[in-house]
Order: structure tokens, then C-alpha cells, then sequence
């Protein structure tokens, strides 16, 4: 296969990449806005920002390639009236479902630099698949431990970032 080819294949793969994060992103974002219970919120946002940083470097990279991104990301299932245990289920099978259709994909790249890139992708995903699991089983300590003196996280988030 020669060099062109080559990086118009991985170009594709990058961009199919990236709209598989940025849908999973999105969704995130929609389950985080119902999810008002503190520690679990704070595990959103935490996977939230790393999802984030995960596409700038994709981002970064299709450009670098000299592709562009993808324009538009299906619009995120609605979690209305789904509780957080079931939020948690979905989006433990959905990282599940993520890293099945990606890793023999990423496994069989090329471009080495790439390659090394979106296998830190897969593992960040697969941790935060460990935080919804977490999550799932009741667990409150996600992120860490609080100090005794701290005592147990109290009330709720709110369901947007900003106020005005």
C-alpha cells in the first residue's frame, strides 16, 4: 500500500475515532445533567474533561494529517426518566461496546505514533468503564477518599453549569 494511501486510511480511521468519542462525550453530557448526586456528578465531569482533552489530541492529530473533522455527532439518547443506576449500566456497556469495535482496529494501525495515542484512549476508557462499575455498585468514593474530617458529601449538583 503506499505512503498516500496509507495516511488517507488512518486519516478515516481518525476521524470515525473521533465522532465515536465525541458521541460518547455528548452522552455523557446529557446522563451528567440528571445525575445530581455529588460524587457520581464529579465522576461525570471528571470523564467529561478527559473525553475532552482525548478529543483535542484527535483533533490535533487530523490536522496535522491535513484532514478535518467530522461535522456533526448523532444527537445523545435522552435520559429522561432513567434513574442513575441504569445511566451507569448503559454507560458501563457502552464503553464496553466502545473498546470491542476499536481495539482490533487500533491493534492493526500502522502509524505507530497513532497507534500509541489511541491505545491511551482505550485505556482512559476503560478506566472510566471501571468508574461506572463503580459507580453502579453503589460505591460514593470514585475519585478518592475524603478525610474524616470532611464528613459525607452533601446535597445535590445542579443540572447546568452556569446560572445567570
Amino acid at each position: 500500500m503506499s505512503t498516500s494511501a496509507q495516511s488517507a486510511d488512518t486519516l478515516t480511521l481518525l476521524a470515525e475515532f473521533y465522532a465515536d468519542k465525541l458521541a460518547s462525550v455528548l452522552q455523557h453530557q446529557a446522563n451528567a445533567r440528571f445525575v445530581s448526586q455529588y460524587d457520581a456528578n464529579n465522576t461525570y465531569q471528571y470523564v467529561i474533561n478527559r473525553e475532552e482533552v482525548q478529543l483535542a489530541w484527535l483533533a490535533k492529530a487530523i490536522a496535522d494529517g491535513g484532514g478535518t473533522l467530522p461535522e456533526t455527532a448523532p444527537a445523545p439518547s435522552a435520559p429522561k426518566g432513567k434513574e442513575a443506576h441504569a445511566l451507569f449500566d448503559e454507560d458501563v456497556r457502552g464503553a464496553q461496546a466502545f473498546l470491542d469495535r476499536w481495539r482490533p482496529r487500533v491493534e492493526a494501525l500502522e502509524h505507530a505514533r497513532h497507534r500509541a495515542m489511541l491505545r491511551v484512549i482505550l485505556g482512559e476508557t476503560r478506566e472510566q468503564q471501571r468508574f461506572f462499575e463503580q459507580a453502579l455498585a453503589g460505591r460514593t468514593d470514585l475519585l478518592g477518599r475524603r478525610g474524616s474530617a470532611a464528613g459525607p458529601a452533601m446535597g445535590d449538583v445542579l443540572p447546568a453549569r452556569w446560572i445567570e
